[in-house]
């Protein structure tokens, strides 16, 4: 099912940490790693069209951009060279990738001969920006096809895997990872139900039951009420040890998600890490 992780890097302090996840899995799942640094080209670039929108017109020479080209350069191969150090004694078939461009698009366009994308869930200009969730990863999350796996700074092996279902197209598609992940990494998976009402509860969770049996994993149904949102982030912040939330991708109102944030954003923001976004 995961044959093949694409490991996009930038050198920032989550690199190192998408490296850890990335060989982990492969492992596992026997799978190719490929790992990807992008030379942003908004970073020497926009010099030239803010140079020639401005007020007073400032054109930066052609040696400014040759420079700040190259330092970006040099830094990417810097990116590559200790990815390479980090996995030369992994074992694992992998391969090297630097190309230019915009980041979101070049991640999409590589995510398309991938099975899985692990990212920080934070860049390199973290220490600048007050956000939970770094632009780039939530750009890629809304529009890649591929499931995406959310790490933080540190790397911890996965003790149990929390799900939540809800019956819908997008949770049995989490499932489906939950139930892969769990048979593949030999850990437990709970299944979350979050219903006010116990009979829709109970449905649910006995189709989550039948579905996950022929896998022969451990797992566990859990019924609750309240909000969706804080159950499952409140599941795995509270875990005894180190565990990873699957959940299913965006829902289908754009305007709730624009005026309260969906499920899946916050859960991405808030939730202790890893978390999958299964697509």
């Amino acid at each position: 099912m995961i044959k093949s992780i694409l490991l996009p890097i930038d050198g920032s302090v989550y690199s190192e940490t998408v490296l850890q996840y990335g060989i982990f899995l492969a492992k596992k799942f026997k799978s190719v790693l490929r790992i990807l640094t992008i030379v942003d080209i908004r970073l020497y670039e926009w010099n030239l069209a803010a140079g020639a929108d401005t007020f007073v017109p400032v054109m930066p020479s052609s040696e400014f951009q040759e420079e700040s080209q190259r330092m970006q350069d040099e830094k990417a191969d810097k990116v590559l060279e200790k990815a390479k150090n980090i996995l030369k004694d992994s074992k694992l078939t992998y391969e090297l990738v630097k190309t230019s461009g915009i980041p979101v698009d070049e991640i999409l366009v590589y995510s398309k001969t991938n099975d899985l994308v692990i990212m920080g869930i934070r860049g390199e200009y973290e220490r600048w920006s007050n956000s939970l969730l770094g632009a780039t990863v939530e750009a890629v999350t809304r529009q890649i096809s591929k499931p995406v796996l959310l790490t933080e700074k540190s790397f911890e092996t996965p003790k149990r895997i929390h799900c939540g279902y809800d019956g819908s197209s997008a949770a049995l598609k989490a499932l489906q990872f939950a139930a892969y992940f769990a048979s593949s990494l030999k850990i437990k998976v709970q299944i979350l139900a979050v219903f006010d009402e116990e009979d829709e509860r109970e449905a649910v969770l006995d189709e989550a039951e039948k579905y996950i049996s022929p896998y022969n994993v451990e797992f566990q149904l859990r019924h609750e009420t309240g909000d969706g949102t804080e159950v499952l982030i409140n599941a795995q912040n509270s875990a005894p040890n180190a565990s990873l939330m699957i959940i299913g991708s965006y829902g289908r109102s754009r305007l709730r998600e624009a005026i309260l944030g969906s499920t899946t954003v916050q859960v991405m923001r808030k939730a202790a890490k890893p978390v999958l976004l299964a697509k």
